[in-house]
This record gives C-alpha cells, structure tokens and sequence, in this order.
C-alpha cells in the first residue's frame, strides 16, 4: 500500500544562486566574443558590463531572498541568460552599424539602460505586490486599462506608424508599444473572469460529435476578444497582435475549463476572420502575399512591403549552418531590422542551427516552469494567471519564430528579453516578477495545524463528577449544572446529537457539522 510521507520544501535561493554564475558567464562572454570576432579586441567597457549586469541579477537574487524566499529558482537564471544572449547579439549588431555609418549605432547602449530600468521595475513589483491574488480585486480595472493601452496608437498625434504598423505611440523623445503592457494587463482580466465563471463556460451546454458545445450566451465573452482582435488587425496592421491577444484569451479559457471545444471555436473564429481580413483589406493581403511567394522576384523587389528582410534572413540563417559563423563573423547588418523583429536571424547566422535550439530550449525550460507554478498554487485566480502569463511567452516566441522561418506569416512582435526595445523588455521582466512572486506562494509549505481533541458537538462537559461550571463560571450549588442552566449529561451517559425539532434534553447545543457538502451550480445548464 502507498504511503504519502512528508517533505520538507527547501527555499531553493541557493540553487538559483548557483544557477546565475553560468547565466551570467553566457552574457558576459557573448559580449567579449562578439567584440572579439567583429574587432579583433576585448570591448573597452567589457569591465562596466560584467560589474553592471551582475550586480542586477544579484539585486533580484537578495530581493527573493528577503521577499519571497521559496520563489522558483530556475526562473531568474534563465530570464538573466535570455537577457545577456540579447545585450551580446545587440552589441555585435551595434558594431556592424557603427562600421556602416548608420545613426542607430548607439542601440547597445540604450538596449543596457533599458535592462536596468526593467529590473528596478522587477524588483518594484516583487517589493509591492506582496500576494498575487490582490491582483484580483481589480479584474474589470485591467480590462479597461488593456483596452485603453491597446486603442491609445490609433489616438491622433499620439499613434506612431512604423513599417506599415500602427502600434506605435510617441511623447516627445520617448516612444513605446503599449500593446506590450496590454497583455499583463488583460492576463489579469481573464484570469479573474474566468476563475469566476468557469463553471457555466465548462459545464453548460449540448454535446455534439463529441465535442460539448456553449450555450449561446455564452460566446459572449469570446466573441468581445474575437472582434477586438479583428480591430487590432485591421485599423492597426498587426497581425501578430492580433494573434497574441486572441491566444492568450483562448488559452486561458481551456485552463479554466478544459474543454477542447473551445480550442477549436477559438481557432474556427480567428482563421475565418483573418482569411476574411486577407481578402477584404490590402495592408493585410500584402503580409499572405510576402508568406506565400517571397521567393518571387516582383514580391522581393517590392520596394515597400516586399519580401527582401525575410529573405536576407533566411539566407543568413542558411549561411550559419550546424554550428554557425561565429560571432562578430557574419553579416547581421544585410538585415534591416536585425536588432529587433529578425534578431532570430542573427542569431541563428552565428550561433548556427545548435544555439538556436539551445536558445528555444531555454524559452522552452522558462515556460515549463510557469506551467509548473500554475499547478502546485493553490488558488484558481493564482493558477490561470501564471498559466497565461506563461503561454504570452510561448505564443509570442512561436509567432516571432515561425515568422522569420517563413511558418506564418511575418508579424511586427519582438523576441521576449532578446530583442531590442524598451517596452518589450520591460513587460517581459515584469511578468517574470509575477511569476516569481506566484511561485512563492506556490512552494511555500502549508502552515502545519495542531490538532485538539474536542467533543463531538455543542459545549464541552465537565469531568464527571465534578461540580464545577464550564468555562469557569459559577456554580449553581446543584451537583452537574453550570450557571446558564444547562443540565449536565447523567452520570455515565453521553452527549447525544439529534437533528430536528425534537432534540432531547440531554442533546448539547451547537451547529451541526455539514456531513454531506455539495456544491450546486446556479442557473440551467442545459
């Protein structure tokens, strides 16, 4: 026969500090290599970077410790490699522009005081919000933020359009693409909705070819997300928006419910609105036409909207092979926009097809560990927000990557922690805080709970024979009775617990236990 025994959760802070000495070391060596293999010489500030980056990292390992001591331990190492194989790409980039007289030369130096501002704001948020589910409180606040950041770009003289994109918004030198912070603000959302009506989305309705289908009333709630994604796509040209939102909705719906219904509504819903978008609208018939034929030589030659950055970065991925160039040995800079959309590609050109993997193997390891909170918190809210935090990441990685390896179409997104760009870096660091604050409560040991023997139901009795009242109050002077006139069980006789309004006078008091708890479900679930 099985035994459960006991086990004794260690915090696991010095895991992680072990974990963060090759995390930093990955960083810190891809800088001085790309420096290396594009100059011939050590970075002059290689020293700057080293002490900079490792006293952030370290910053959030002594934040953990203080603040929440059993939070994941392989989280922040992995989000630390993440960031400095990007710092070292966006450098050796940096060189290949600086080289080519280009005025975004400087980006490696933004891209750094960027990764500084995203951890402070980490640390702001392991430091204020001290339990996840307060997040709750303000479900419907999320949804009108999210919605607010996701409208701002079409504001006049706000929005910004950039390569054909309107995602952009602009106040004086400082730019950021709000869509980034809409997406943790809408994980909230959904959480908190669906944690409270999880039970009519997955149990009500018919069951038709095996699928069990909602009741109408029902897609309400997916057909809102559905139409606001289609907006997306429409008035703003982004595709890959459009599919994170509508992903991480239909995501968090089936942890919520686990019904493969609504996979496949939500799938259905979004493949006939995008083929009817790719054929009533231009902008977006231009992204399928550079998908389906950027091999063509019209549609590479297009001189707006054409197929040459994806095709420059096939190739280049194509030249790195098995174990790629090198780096500082390949040609990022063929690549308009390598530091950002197609940093995948540069990647892929000099660390080859191996590093590439070994670099999705680490997204692959950072969400495994979300899902992992998602299970072992306790709370339903705690586990649909970790569970859609964590599939933000993975659908935003597929969307990047099957854009520049020519598996969907291309889409305007940036690779979480590797791409440059503040807005990204900053959204991503801070859902990697959350996870870490969930994951505290998620391995905190269960406060252990002292048993005490007590009578079945209603007042205790007093020892038998002895005439002294319950609680210490005053006796009555008649052997067996206290003072608020409860008469004491006869001598060798024992309490007796009867239900209904005939209860005898030796029955005792007190709340009935509930020995038969069901839990009911309002309305009509059919």
């Amino acid at each position: 026969m099985a035994s459960v025994q006991p086990h004794r959760v260690r915090p696991g802070r010095g895991t992680e500090l072990l974990l963060l000495v090759p995390a930093l070391v990955i960083g810190i060596a891809g800088y001085v290599l790309a420096g290396l293999g594009a100059t011939g010489s050590v970075p002059p500030h290689a020293m700057t970077y080293a002490v900079g980056t490792t006293v952030l990292a370290f910053a959030v390992h002594v934040v953990l410790r203080i603040r929440a001591p059993y939070a994941d331990p392989v989280i922040l190492p992995v989000v630390v490699a993440l960031n400095g194989i990007g710092l070292a790409m966006i450098y050796r980039i940096s060189i290949a522009y600086a080289a080519r007289g280009r005025a975004d030369a400087n980006i490696a130096d933004r891209q750094l005081a960027w990764t500084a501002v995203s951890v402070v704001l980490a640390i702001v948020v392991l430091l204020v919000l001290r339990d996840h589910r307060t997040l709750r409180r303000y479900t419907y606040t999320a949804m009108v933020v999210g919605l607010v950041l996701i409208l701002l770009p079409l504001v006049p003289g706000l929005g910004q359009t950039i390569n054909g994109a309107r995602i952009w918004v602009r106040v004086g030198p400082v730019g950021m693409q709000p869509a980034e912070f809409a997406k943790i603000a809408l994980a909230v959302f959904f959480a908190g909705y669906l944690v409270t009506h999880r039970d009519t989305l997955a149990l009500a309705g018919k069951r038709v070819l095996g699928l069990q289908l909602p009741r109408a009333r029902d897609l309400g709630p997916i057909l809102v997300v559905w139409a606001a994604s289609l907006a997306v796509l429409v008035l703003q040209r982004d595709l890959g928006t459009s599919l994170l939102f509508f992903g991480l909705f239909v995501a968090v719906l089936y942890l919520a419910t686990e019904r493969t219904s609504w996979i496949v509504i939500g799938l259905t819903l979004f493949a006939g609105g995008a083929a009817v978008a790719a054929a009533t609208f231009s902008h977006v018939a231009a992204r399928f036409d550079v998908w389906l034929h950027a091999l063509d030589n019209d549609v590479f030659s297009r001189q707006y909207g054409g197929s040459g950055q994806l095709v420059y970065g096939l190739f280049g991925m194509a030249n790195g092979g098995l174990f790629g160039t090198g780096l500082g040995q390949g040609r990022p800079d063929l690549v308009p926009f390598a530091y950002s959309d197609f940093i995948v590609a540069a990647l892929g050109e000099e660390l080859g097809l191996t590093g590439l993997v070994a670099i999705l193997l680490l997204y692959t390891v950072l969400v495994e560990r979300g899902l992992r909170i998602a299970i072992g918190v306790r709370d339903g809210f705690g586990k649909l927000l970790a569970g859609g935090l964590s599939f933000v990441v993975a659908v935003q990685l597929f969307v990047v990557v099957g854009g520049v390896t020519r598996l969907i179409p291309l889409t305007g997104l940036t690779t979480p922690f590797l791409a440059y760009g503040g807005s990204s870096l900053v959204a991503n660091w801070m859902i990697a805080a959350l996870l870490l604050r969930i994951s505290d409560e998620a391995r905190r040991p269960v406060p252990a709970v002292r048993t005490i023997a007590t009578p079945d139901v209603g007042v205790p009795l007093p020892p038998i024979g002895d005439s002294r009242p319950v609680g210490g109050r005053r006796s009555t002077g008649r052997t067996g009775t206290p003072a608020g006139g409860t008469p004491a069980a006869p001598t060798g006789t024992a309490p007796v617990r009867t239900s209904g309004p005939g209860r005898t006078a030796d029955a005792h008091e007190g709340p009935d236990p509930d020995d038969n708890p069901t839990e009911r479900l309002g309305g009509d679930l059919r």
